[in-house]
This record gives C-alpha cells, sequence and structure tokens, in this order.
C-alpha cells in the first residue's frame, strides 16, 4: 500500500516529462515551413537535423521529415563523399516512414520531391512512378491524411510542374486543383 502514492507521482512525472520532451518537437506545420527555409539555409538544416534525430519513437511524418533533412544536408555538403552519404541515409530513412505508412500522401510526396530533384545518374529515382501513382490514386479517393489543403495543392501543382504524369493524370490533376481553390 505504501508504494501507490509513489507509483502514482511517478507515472505523473513520467507522463509530464514525455510531454515536455514531446513539446520541444515543432509541429508539422512549422517543419513544413522550416523545411522550405532550410533549402537555402545550412544552419537551419543542421538544427532540424538536430532537433528530429533527437526526437524518440518518431511518427513515419516526423521520419519523413527527417529523411528530407538529411537530403538537404547533402545539399549543403561539399565533400562527395558526405553528400552520397546524407542521400543514402535520406534514401533509407524515406523508405522507414513509407514501410509504416505506404499510404500516406506527404511522405510519398516527399520522397518522389527529392528522387525528382536528385540528379538521375545517382541512381536516386527508382521510386519515382510508385510514388507518383500512389499520390495520384490519394487524391482521386480525397485521402490526405495529415495533409492540410495547402499542402495538397502544392503537390497537385509539383506533380503538374514536374512532367511526370501521363496526359489523363495532368487532366485530372487540374480539375482537382480547380476545385480545391
Amino acid at each position: 500500500m505504501k508504494w501507490k502514492p509513489f507509483a502514482a507521482a511517478l507515472i505523473f512525472f513520467v507522463v509530464m516529462l514525455a510531454n515536455i520532451v514531446h513539446a520541444d518537437t515543432p509541429s508539422p506545420k512549422v517543419i513544413r515551413k522550416q523545411l522550405l527555409e532550410a533549402l537555402d539555409r545550412r544552419s537551419l538544416t543542421d538544427s532540424l537535423y538536430n532537433t528530429l534525430s533527437a526526437e524518440h519513437n518518431k511518427s513515419p511524418l516526423l521520419l519523413c521529415y527527417l529523411g528530407v533533412v538529411q537530403a538537404l544536408k547533402a545539399k549543403h555538403a561539399w565533400n562527395p563523399y558526405y553528400k552520397v552519404k546524407y542521400l543514402n541515409d535520406s534514401e533509407k530513412t524515406l523508405q522507414q516512414a513509407i514501410n509504416h505508412e505506404p499510404d500516406n500522401i506527404e511522405i510519398r510526396f516527399m520522397r518522389f520531391s527529392i528522387e525528382h530533384n536528385v540528379p538521375g545518374f545517382l541512381g536516386y529515382g527508382k521510386h519515382l512512378v510508385a510514388d507518383r501513382e500512389e499520390m495520384i490514386k490519394q487524391l482521386n479517393a480525397k485521402h490526405y491524411g495529415t495533409a492540410d489543403k495547402d499542402v495538397v495543392v502544392t503537390i497537385i501543382k509539383f506533380l503538374l510542374d514536374s512532367k511526370r504524369c501521363t496526359p489523363h493524370e495532368n487532366e485530372t490533376l487540374k480539375k482537382q486543383l480547380a476545385a480545391l481553390k
């Protein structure tokens, strides 16, 4: 009986500590904004990398964001060895995220956008078709998951601009975009 108050206090402390640690991780909306800024800011890329790497029990979406940051570290690295290392890390991390949530449109989009922008001769474009098809499938089903309207509009515009869609897919995407505006 003496242990009940102690156990209750310990559980309360652990829950509060978990909430405090988790509160250090920015929301997906904040991370998305920071990822855009990190495209041109190495210091922000490094800061995001440290924040996301330190997070324990990452959700598939946080894993995805970590994978994107690893790709950005490759972009900012000057040493070719580290460029390839970070790209390989990114590919593995993004695959882990997709393994956990294969129908998450945002995770598929992030990998698609990285593979689209990495030079083809490096061999990182092997998921472009599968990711495009999955994104279009989710868009047609209006299954956006955690993606808000702005993210969905960004995905559609990127797919259209990528020139990787069929003419039929482009027409469908244009109609969906018009419906969202």
